[in-house]
């Protein structure tokens, strides 16, 4: 089936075996690792290419040296982790990852290699070994364009694109389908299991290296549906995007320093000279080192000076990154480039097992948008795409013991339009972009890299009115009112302003999860930080747990 038709095709019927939502890494591999025979449903929000996995640049963490081995890669894992990475995750990966890098050689992949024909690594943060395998700069482009190829290809399967899920069909406290907007049509889809894909929330922030459809929206509807969340204050910010006006984020990979370049701030000094590890410190550690340089400076950035690396290495190893500078006038070889930290990954997410199923039955997530327990407070780098890889695999014995969703009638079509809707209340699409503009300056200000208890909370009760307010107007009423044999047809205004409804809904409600979980959480660890409780505390090292009508609560740690 080729990229072309799987755009165009509407849906084929249900039933479905597996619905997929989202075509990142997580998404292509899980398709990848389902049984052979079953029906697959493929939705992706996009009609683009655009993913986090395909932004990624570093590359893929696993042992692949003689001296190393999967003892020292959780010994790692579990340090960056803070003190809250759960055991039996950690072992999972670390003893899978090799496997997992045959797994994709076999599908494909090329990785870069060493003269001898070995596998070329690289050291990044907080690895005490070279152990990062890359494609250039562009491993998750390299990687997503390997298994989009396969996925295409994999029969009993259906890749659409341009399709936004707006709810989890949930029956009898079990996921069963979802409701989906498709072009003008929204509808129900049954299916025996819905694994979630969405990515993560970097874009909840005004500063991010993610694309814009990272904004927590499988949290959201995770939520929403029952499913239990936890860690959701773990907020990964990345030290060195590139930081310039009216320029957009563009991430500077660690790699970078891995192969030697060096942090500078105003007077060419090291504002991370103080920190074990210095330029290769956990994450966490560097980008705080470098807000606090930045204010006492009165600058808007650091420097990250690439001039130790030889020209030769620089370009084998960091293509698209020079590109990027030079389209910026910014010539690396010869001047430090302008970065500050970043929203960069979500250790939190939608609660998952190592099976990776969630709290609510027949729903799995795989990928950023799930909380396996592996990276506990701060991600040890290039574990992300290792992560879905390995946790994709575990849907090899997925469960599809859940029985189909009970319909009593043939569905229903309803047309919905701007004349024949009683409205309450309603957005300009100016309104609804400038909501959201609004919450990302908000998050950014009061719960980024230095967070700020009373601003936390100012923001959390603005948003505990508003949000009820927006779920009341016409579009969203319509929507979460319909009922499973129906099928409603918007007009053009209708579709638009509910895609932009949902945008700004899912943003406010997984920024509110968000807010309740750091204001929760009395101390800092990892890539949680709170100026007025900032040193973490032993009686916190648990889990945050957020389950839809219950009060928020904790989980041990797992060994």
């Amino acid at each position: 089936m080729s990229s072309i038709s799987t755009f165009i095709d509407p849906i084929a019927p249900g039933p479905w075996d597996v619905i997929v939502i989202g075509a990142g890494a997580a998404g292509l591999m899980t398709c990848l690792e389902l049984p052979a025979g079953l029906r697959v449903l493929l939705l992706n929000r996009n009609t683009s290419r655009r993913s986090s996995s395909r932004w990624a640049q570093g590359g893929i963490a696993a042992v692949t040296r003689s001296n190393d081995d999967a003892g020292s890669h959780g010994e790692d894992t579990v340090r960056a982790g803070a003190g809250l990475c759960d055991g039996d995750a950690v072992r999972l990966l670390v003893d899978a990852a090799p496997h997992s890098v045959l797994r994709l050689q076999e599908l494909g992949m090329e990785f870069d290699r060493n003269p001898d024909g070995s596998l070329a690594t690289t050291l990044e943060a907080a690895h005490s070994h070279r152990r990062v395998l890359h494609v250039q700069d562009r491993t998750g482009k390299a990687l997503v364009d390997v298994l989009r190829e396969r996925v295409d290809a994999r029969p009993g399967l259906q890749h659409r694109r341009g399709v936004r899920v707006t709810q989890l069909w949930v029956q009898n406290n079990r996921c069963c389908g979802v409701q989906v907007l498709e072009g003008p049509r929204l509808h129900w889809i049954p299916a025996r299991a819905v694994v979630l894909a969405t990515g993560g929330g970097g874009h909840l922030y005004t500063n991010t290296t993610n694309p814009a459809q990272a904004c927590g929206e499988g949290v959201a509807l995770a939520w929403q549906a029952g499913a239990a969340i936890e860690d959701l204050e773990f907020i990964q910010f990345h030290p060195t995007a590139l930081k310039l006006e009216h320029a957009p984020c563009f991430l500077i990979s660690e790699a970078v320093r891995g192969e030697g370049a060096l942090l500078v701030d105003a007077l060419g000094q090291s504002p991370v000279h103080e920190l074990e590890g210095k330029d290769l410190a956990p994450r966490d550690q560097v980008s705080r080192a470098l807000v606090r340089r930045m204010q006492a400076q009165g600058v808007a950035h650091m420097g990250l000076d690439l001039t130790p690396i030889n020209t030769e290495t620089l370009l084998r190893r960091f293509p698209t990154i020079l590109e990027r500078c030079h389209n910026f006038g910014i010539n690396p070889e010869n001047q430090p480039i302008p970065v500050a930290p970043a929203a960069h990954y979500w250790m939190g997410g939608v609660a998952t097992d190592l099976k990776a199923a969630t709290s609510l039955p027949g729903l799995y997530a795989v990928g950023e948008v799930a909380c396996t327990g592996l990276h506990g407070a701060n991600r040890l780098a290039s574990n992300s795409l290792m992560e879905c890889l390995v946790f994709a695999r575990q849907l090899r014995d997925i469960d599809l013991g859940n029985p189909l969703p009970k319909t009593t009638k043939d569905e229903q079509r309803s047309e919905a339009t701007s004349d024949n809707d009683h409205d309450r209340g309603t957005l300009s699409k100016q309104e609804l972009t400038q909501s959201i503009q609004w919450l990302r300056s908000e998050c950014w200000r009061v719960a980024g890299v230095d967070r700020s208890a009373h601003g936390m909370q100012d923001v959390l009760r603005t948003l505990q009115k508003a949000t009820p307010s927006l779920e009341a107007m016409t579009p969203l009423r319509l929507m979460q009112q319909q009922h499973p044999e129906q099928s409603t047809l918007l007009n053009e205004s209708r579709r638009a302003e509910l895609n932009l409804m949902l945008d700004l809904l899912h943003r406010q409600q997984s920024s509110s999860l968000l807010l309740e979980a750091c204001l929760f959480r009395k101390e800092s660890r990892g890539g949680h930080f709170r100026n007025d409780t900032p040193a973490p505390m032993p009686q916190w090292c648990r889990h945050s747990r957020q389950v839809k009508g219950q009060a928020t609560g904790t989980r041990a740690v797992t060994s």
